[in-house]
């Protein structure tokens, strides 16, 4: 057996939230953090996680190598765009997040 990596990635949905209007970015920024915490907390076990708002979706086992070639440091609770193309995965920061 080789060193590796387990990457567990899941796809979170936003629940029916209240989404106040006319707040503009200040809102916005503001549900991310507080949803950023939740996410923290919850990977601490410090809080329940809701199975209904989280979904795996793909379970990466990868070796230290594979990982290097993937070219992108994984940062656990960061939203990534992930594209299939060719028989590789790519990992992209959606544009206006963080």
């Amino acid at each position: 057996m080789r060193p590796g990596k387990i990457i567990e990635l899941v796809e979170v949905r936003r629940g029916g939230g209240f989404q106040p209007a006319g707040f503009g970015e200040e809102s916005l920024m503001v549900q991310r953090m507080l949803q950023t915490a939740m996410l923290q907390l919850q990977s601490m076990g410090l809080m329940p996680v809701t199975r209904e708002n989280i979904f795996p979706k793909i379970i990466l086992y990868i070796t230290e190598q594979e990982y290097d070639m993937l070219n992108v440091k994984l940062e656990v609770n960061e939203v990534y765009e992930i594209t299939f193309n060719n028989g590789s995965i790519n990992f992209k920061r959606p544009e206006g997040i963080g």
